[in-house]
């Protein structure tokens, strides 16, 4: 996913709750589908920006010589505006682009017969 183009909010703001419940009928249980994919987002950012910060790195062992990178500045301030992870997995969820499933839902059969 392209995180840059999102309209995720980039400030603290107030959700709710109502509408978030909306889509599995339980509120405990978006929240944990939304803390798990935004727990999934953090991790392919923080991979993103390892990978270019590590076209930067050097391998020298001398400690005194401290470089300063301006491209590495402006990447790292980049990451930093970005929308937080978990604002992002709210505004996937709301808007219907985050697939979940409940697997003691589905294949219990018990669930299958109250659900005709």
């Amino acid at each position: 996913m392209d995180y840059k183009k999102s309209k995720a909010p980039s400030n603290t703001i107030t959700w709710d709750t109502k509408v978030i419940s909306e889509a599995t009928g339980n509120l405990y249980e978006s929240v944990m589908i939304m803390a798990k994919r935004s727990n999934q987002i953090s991790v392919e950012m923080k991979e993103e920006l390892n990978r270019k910060l590590q076209e930067f790195a050097s391998y020298t062992d001398n400690l005194e010589e401290v470089f300063e990178n301006r491209e590495q500045i402006e990447i790292s301030k980049f990451y930093e505006r970005l929308p937080k992870a978990n604002a992002l997995a709210v505004t996937e969820f709301l808007d219907g682009k985050t697939y979940f499933r409940n697997p003691e839902k589905e294949e219990n059969p018990e669930n299958l017969l109250k659900e005709l």
